[in-house]
């Protein structure tokens, strides 16, 4: 059962973190959208990068094409996430140029 933390249905991390923008030890606020995805690269220091896959509808030839779209979120000391896992991110201030997501959840397996 999923237990209510920082305003999201997410299970809270076990770990303690110091970090500030962590959306349950700092002051990080995540509003708008919740996304799951598998996590491709965790080879930078501090994010990660997610790809997300999706069904896209083309009319013309009333088919259906795969899609990925891949963004980078920030990840929290507090939560373990490797290359493979399924992650949840949320949508929160921009935290630089090309991360606006921080990483919420994080299971093993994709």
């Amino acid at each position: 059962m999923k237990m209510t933390a920082a305003g999201l249905e997410v299970v809270a991390p076990k770990k303690e973190c110091q970090d500030d923008r962590c959306p349950f030890h700092g002051s990080l606020k995540v509003r708008g959208r919740l996304l799951t995805g598998k996590a491709v690269s965790a080879e930078g220091k501090g994010f990660v990068v997610v790809q997300m896959e999706y069904l896209h509808m083309v009319g013309k030839f009333n088919r259906g094409e795969r899609r990925r779209s891949r963004v980078s979120a920030h990840l929290p000391p507090c939560i373990d996430a490797q290359e493979g896992d399924r992650v949840t991110i949320g949508e929160c201030r921009p935290l630089s140029k090309t991360i606006s997501f921080v990483v919420v959840e994080a299971g093993r397996g994709a």
